[in-house]
C-alpha cells in the first residue's frame, strides 16, 4: 500500500522561487526522508527520484549527505534505507508534546480493557500521524507504531479529524488527493466521502468498515481540547472476523467515547 505524497515543486511552478529565505536544499532533504515508508524500507537513487520528482543528481547529494550524518545507510551501495538516528528528529517533538506525553497510561489501560489495539492521531498534511498507541494484536500487514502514517481520507481516525475541518480547508483536501481503491469496500469517489464525512460530524464518530485492509474494522472519536476544537482522533481496531460492526457501536464505542473525555482533561 503506497501512500501518495505531493512533490516538491520545481522550476517556473515553484511558490517558493525567489524566496532568500527558503532553503530549498533542506526541503529536498526531508523529502528524501519521507520518501521511505513501511512498504518501501529500501530504496534506490532512482526510485527516490521518480517517488518525489527531485532529479536524480540532487537525491544522490541528499543521500550522501544524510550517510555521512547517519540518517541512511545502503549496504550493497545502491539501495538506501534509513538508520534508527532518524528517530532523533521525532523525538524532540513527541517528548516535548503534552498530548503525547501525558495519554500513554489511559491509552493503555483502554487497550487492556478491552483487548484491543488503540491509537491517537492527529492530522499532518494529507495523511494522520501516529503519536501514541498501545497494541495488542498486530491486526495489519503493516507494522504501525508511534510516527506511523497512513492517508486520512481513508482511515477511521482521518475522517474524525477531517470532518471537524473548516468548510473550505475540506474543499481544498478534497481537491487534491488521490483516491485509491484499497479495498472492495473503500470508498470510491469525492462525493461519497463529502457523504461519510458529514454522517461523522453528525454522529459524533466514524466507522471504518474494511475499506483500508480486508479483515481490519475500526472506530474513531474526537479528542477536543477545552476550547472545543477537535485535537486529535483516538481509536480502536479490531479483527473484522471476531468483531462485527454492530458490536463496535455497542460495546467499543462507549469505552472510547469515556477514554475520550478523560483525555480531554489532559489537553488544558
Amino acid at each position: 500500500m503506497d501512500i501518495q505524497r505531493k512533490e516538491l515543486p520545481a522550476g517556473d511552478g515553484d511558490p517558493f522561487k525567489g524566496d532568500p529565505n527558503f532553503m530549498a536544499s533542506l526541503a529536498r532533504g526531508l523529502e528524501v526522508i519521507q520518501a521511505f515508508t513501511p512498504q518501501r524500507r529500501q530504496l534506490s537513487i532512482s526510485q527516490i527520484s521518480q517517488k518525489t520528482g527531485i532529479p536524480r543528481a540532487a537525491v544522490r547529494r541528499c543521500l550522501y549527505t544524510l550517510g555521512k550524518l547517519g540518517f541512511v545507510y545502503a549496504e550493497d551501495g545502491k539501495n538506501f534505507q534509513l538508520r534508527p538516528r532518524i528517530l532523533s528528529l521525532g523525538h524532540a517533538y513527541l517528548a516535548s508534546t503534552p498530548l503525547a506525553k501525558s495519554t500513554q497510561p489511559v491509552l493503555k489501560h483502554l487497550s487492556e480493557m478491552l483487548n484491543e489495539s488503540c491509537s491517537i492521531a492527529t492530522l499532518d498534511g494529507d495523511d494522520i500521524l501516529y503519536i501514541a498507541r498501545a497494541s495488542s494484536s498486530r491486526i495489519m500487514t503493516i507494522d504501525l507504531d508511534i510516527g506511523s502514517r497512513l492517508p486520512a481520507w481513508s482511515t477511521s481516525m482521518g475522517r474524525v479529524l477531517l470532518s471537524a475541518l473548516p468548510e473550505e480547508q475540506l474543499t481544498d483536501f478534497l481537491g487534491r488527493i488521490t483516491m485509491i481503491r484499497y479495498t472492495p469496500q473503500t470508498v470510491d469517489s469525492v462525493a461519497k466521502l463529502r457523504e461519510e464525512l458529514k454522517r461523522v460530524r453528525q454522529q459524533g464518530y466514524a466507522l471504518n468498515d474494511q475499506e483500508l485492509e480486508m479483515g481490519l474494522r475500526s472506530i474513531a472519536v474526537p479528542l477536543i481540547n477545552p476550547e472545543g476544537t477537535v485535537v486529535a482522533a483516538l481509536n480502536v481496531g479490531v479483527h473484522a472476523g471476531q468483531v462485527s460492526a454492530d458490536e463496535l457501536r455497542s460495546r467499543v464505542l462507549p469505552k472510547l467515547q469515556e477514554a475520550a473525555q478523560e483525555l480531554s482533561l489532559l489537553l488544558k
